[in-house]
C-alpha cells in the first residue's frame, strides 16, 4: 500500500471515530470567511470543547459510510460539496449549532449551515437554526428557578402585608 492511501486510510479512520463519538456534527460551508473570522471561530469553538475541522468531502463521505446507521446516510456527492468544515460537538449536543448561530448573525453571508447529525438524527438546515436557538442549560435552570421562587415570595410578601396591616391595626 503506498503512502498516500495510508494516510487517508488513517484520516478516514479519525473521522469516522469522530463521527461515532460525537454527541452532533454540524457541517457548515465556510468560503466567505478570512483568516482572522476563522481564527476567531475556532477559537470560541475550542471554548466550548468542540472540535472545528476541515477534511476533504472524499474523506467524510468514506468515514460517514463506514457508520452503520441511516444517520449520515445524507453526507453524499449531493449535500457534501465545496468547501465545508465540520464542527463535532461531544458533551454539549447544541454547542456547536449555537456558536455558529451566532457567528453566522454577526457575519451574516459568509458562513452557511449545510446539515448535522445530532444525537443520533439527521438535520438540515432549518432544523440546526431552530436547536440552535434553544437555550443553555443553565439559562434553563435559571428560569426553572426563577419560576419557582416567585410564588414563594409573593406568599411571604402578602403574609409581611398582613402581619403589617394587623400591628397597624391594633396600634390604634
Amino acid at each position: 500500500m503506498s503512502k498516500a492511501i495510508e494516510m487517508k486510510s488513517a484520516v478516514v479512520f479519525e473521522i469516522a471515530e469522530k463521527l461515532e463519538k460525537a454527541a452532533s456534527v454540524i457541517v457548515v460551508d465556510y468560503k466567505g470567511l478570512t483568516v482572522e473570522q476563522v481564527t476567531e471561530l475556532r477559537s470560541q469553538m475550542r471554548e466550548a470543547g468542540v472540535d472545528y475541522k476541515v477534511y476533504k468531502n472524499t474523506l467524510v463521505r468514506r468515514a460517514a459510510s463506514s457508520i452503520e446507521g441511516d444517520a449520515f446516510a445524507n453526507f453524499n456527492d449531493e449535500l457534501l460539496v465545496g468547501p465545508n468544515a465540520i464542527a463535532f460537538g461531544y458533551e454539549d449536543p447544541v454547542a456547536p449549532a449555537r456558536i455558529l448561530k451566532k457567528f453566522m448573525d454577526k457575519n451574516p453571508k459568509k458562513i452557511t449551515l449545510k446539515m448535522g447529525v445530532v444525537e443520533g438524527e439527521f438535520y438540515n438546515e432549518e432544523k440546526i437554526v431552530a436547536l440552535a436557538e434553544i437555550p443553555s442549560r443553565e439559562e434553563l435552570i435559571a428560569k426553572l428557578l426563577g419560576s419557582l421562587k416567585a410564588p414563594m415570595s409573593n406568599f411571604v410578601y402578602l403574609l409581611d402585608a398582613i402581619a403589617k396591616k394587623q400591628d397597624e391595626a391594633t396600634e390604634a
